[in-house]
Protein backbone atom coordinates (compact mmCIF):
# COMPACT_ATOMS: atom_id res chain seq x y z
CA UNK A 1 0.00 0.00 0.00
CA UNK A 2 1.31 3.60 -0.71
CA UNK A 3 -0.33 6.73 0.90
CA UNK A 4 0.32 10.29 -0.99
CA UNK A 5 -1.79 12.36 1.41
CA UNK A 6 -3.27 11.66 5.31
CA UNK A 7 -6.82 11.48 3.93
CA UNK A 8 -5.75 8.67 1.36
CA UNK A 9 -5.46 4.93 1.18
CA UNK A 10 -3.71 4.34 -2.02
CA UNK A 11 -2.42 1.05 -3.65
CA UNK A 12 -1.03 0.27 -7.13
CA UNK A 13 -0.57 -3.00 -8.27
CA UNK A 14 0.18 -4.61 -12.00
CA UNK A 15 -1.78 -7.93 -13.44
CA UNK A 16 -0.76 -10.00 -15.94
CA UNK A 17 -3.93 -9.70 -18.16
CA UNK A 18 -4.03 -6.87 -20.93
CA UNK A 19 -6.04 -4.11 -19.94
CA UNK A 20 -9.60 -4.79 -21.74
CA UNK A 21 -10.16 -7.75 -19.29
CA UNK A 22 -9.11 -5.88 -16.64
CA UNK A 23 -11.57 -3.22 -17.30
CA UNK A 24 -14.68 -6.02 -17.75
CA UNK A 25 -13.87 -7.10 -14.03
CA UNK A 26 -14.51 -4.14 -12.65
CA UNK A 27 -17.39 -2.83 -14.67
CA UNK A 28 -19.67 -5.58 -15.26
CA UNK A 29 -21.80 -6.95 -11.84
CA UNK A 30 -21.75 -10.34 -13.06
CA UNK A 31 -17.44 -10.32 -12.66
CA UNK A 32 -17.17 -7.74 -9.82
CA UNK A 33 -19.75 -9.67 -7.61
CA UNK A 34 -17.48 -12.64 -7.77
CA UNK A 35 -14.12 -10.33 -6.06
CA UNK A 36 -15.33 -7.31 -4.22
CA UNK A 37 -14.75 -6.90 -1.35
CA UNK A 38 -12.16 -8.10 1.89
CA UNK A 39 -11.19 -12.03 2.45
CA UNK A 40 -14.39 -13.96 3.52
CA UNK A 41 -16.61 -11.18 1.76
CA UNK A 42 -19.51 -11.81 -0.44
CA UNK A 43 -21.79 -9.68 -2.57
CA UNK A 44 -25.45 -9.08 -3.17
CA UNK A 45 -24.89 -6.18 -6.49
CA UNK A 46 -28.74 -4.36 -6.62
CA UNK A 47 -28.31 -1.70 -8.99
CA UNK A 48 -25.23 -0.78 -10.99
CA UNK A 49 -25.92 1.71 -13.94
CA UNK A 50 -22.16 1.74 -15.22
CA UNK A 51 -22.50 5.41 -16.63
CA UNK A 52 -21.53 8.96 -15.32
CA UNK A 53 -24.60 9.47 -12.92
CA UNK A 54 -25.29 5.93 -12.60
CA UNK A 55 -25.86 4.89 -9.64
CA UNK A 56 -23.93 1.30 -8.04
CA UNK A 57 -25.87 -0.35 -4.93
CA UNK A 58 -24.81 -3.36 -3.85
CA UNK A 59 -24.89 -5.01 0.03
CA UNK A 60 -21.45 -6.99 1.16
CA UNK A 61 -22.37 -9.75 3.34
CA UNK A 62 -19.19 -10.37 5.98
CA UNK A 63 -18.10 -13.41 7.53
CA UNK A 64 -20.03 -13.21 10.38
CA UNK A 65 -23.29 -12.45 8.66
CA UNK A 66 -23.18 -8.86 9.08
CA UNK A 67 -24.70 -7.41 6.12
CA UNK A 68 -23.28 -3.77 4.68
CA UNK A 69 -25.28 -1.67 2.79
CA UNK A 70 -23.76 0.42 0.15
CA UNK A 71 -24.31 3.39 -2.06
CA UNK A 72 -22.05 4.97 -4.72
CA UNK A 73 -22.55 7.30 -7.62
CA UNK A 74 -20.45 7.42 -10.59
CA UNK A 75 -18.87 10.58 -11.45
CA UNK A 76 -16.36 10.43 -14.12
CA UNK A 77 -15.75 7.30 -16.97
CA UNK A 78 -13.01 7.00 -19.27
CA UNK A 79 -13.28 3.58 -20.44
CA UNK A 80 -10.10 1.78 -20.39
CA UNK A 81 -8.31 4.56 -18.29
CA UNK A 82 -10.35 5.89 -15.18
CA UNK A 83 -13.34 4.54 -13.00
CA UNK A 84 -13.93 7.40 -10.44
CA UNK A 85 -17.02 7.14 -7.81
CA UNK A 86 -18.40 8.63 -4.87
CA UNK A 87 -19.33 6.60 -1.78
CA UNK A 88 -21.44 7.37 0.61
CA UNK A 89 -21.51 6.54 4.39
CA UNK A 90 -18.61 6.87 5.13
CA UNK A 91 -17.89 9.15 2.24
CA UNK A 92 -15.05 8.93 0.02
CA UNK A 93 -14.36 9.51 -3.05
CA UNK A 94 -12.74 6.47 -4.93
CA UNK A 95 -9.88 6.67 -8.37
CA UNK A 96 -9.38 3.85 -10.50
CA UNK A 97 -6.21 4.35 -13.21
CA UNK A 98 -5.85 2.14 -15.45
CA UNK A 99 -2.73 1.75 -17.68
CA UNK A 100 -2.08 -0.59 -19.75
CA UNK A 101 1.77 -2.36 -20.07
CA UNK A 102 1.41 -4.70 -23.22
CA UNK A 103 -0.02 -7.66 -22.36
CA UNK A 104 -0.27 -6.10 -18.57
CA UNK A 105 -2.19 -3.83 -16.38
CA UNK A 106 -1.72 -1.61 -14.42
CA UNK A 107 -4.13 -0.24 -11.60
CA UNK A 108 -3.72 2.92 -9.48
CA UNK A 109 -6.59 2.57 -6.91
CA UNK A 110 -7.21 5.42 -4.21
CA UNK A 111 -9.81 6.30 -1.45
CA UNK A 112 -9.88 10.05 -0.51
CA UNK A 113 -12.18 11.08 2.29
CA UNK A 114 -12.95 14.27 3.39
CA UNK A 115 -10.04 14.40 6.60
CA UNK A 116 -7.29 12.58 7.56
CA UNK A 117 -9.18 11.80 10.55
CA UNK A 118 -12.18 10.00 8.82
CA UNK A 119 -9.80 8.26 7.07
CA UNK A 120 -8.29 7.13 10.45
CA UNK A 121 -11.22 5.82 11.70
CA UNK A 122 -12.49 4.00 8.99
CA UNK A 123 -9.07 2.26 8.38
CA UNK A 124 -9.84 1.75 12.85
CA UNK A 125 -13.12 0.40 12.77
CA UNK A 126 -12.78 -1.52 8.51
CA UNK A 127 -9.25 -2.23 8.50
CA UNK A 128 -10.01 -0.32 5.43
CA UNK A 129 -6.27 -0.46 4.60
CA UNK A 130 -5.83 -3.80 4.84
CA UNK A 131 -9.30 -4.72 2.87
CA UNK A 132 -8.24 -2.75 -0.13
CA UNK A 133 -4.92 -5.54 -0.68
CA UNK A 134 -7.01 -8.16 0.04
CA UNK A 135 -9.79 -6.95 -2.79
CA UNK A 136 -6.94 -6.53 -5.28
CA UNK A 137 -5.53 -10.00 -4.38
CA UNK A 138 -9.11 -11.50 -4.69
CA UNK A 139 -9.45 -9.15 -8.15
CA UNK A 140 -5.70 -11.14 -9.44
CA UNK A 141 -6.80 -14.72 -7.71
CA UNK A 142 -10.41 -14.41 -9.88
CA UNK A 143 -8.31 -13.27 -13.04
CA UNK A 144 -6.09 -16.04 -12.93
CA UNK A 145 -8.91 -18.47 -12.04
CA UNK A 146 -12.03 -17.47 -14.31
CA UNK A 147 -11.19 -14.86 -17.16
CA UNK A 148 -7.36 -16.33 -18.03
CA UNK A 149 -7.92 -19.70 -17.53
CA UNK A 150 -7.87 -21.44 -20.90
CA UNK A 151 -11.55 -22.93 -22.53
CA UNK A 152 -11.37 -26.16 -22.29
Amino acid sequence: METKQSNEIRSTRIFKAPIDLVWEVWTKPEHIVNWWGPNGFTNTIHTMDFKEGGEWTLTMHGPDGTNYPNRSIFKEIIPLKKIVFEHFNPHFITTVLFESKGEETKIDWSLEFDTAEMRDIVVKAHKADEGQKQNLDKLEQYLVSNVLKPKV
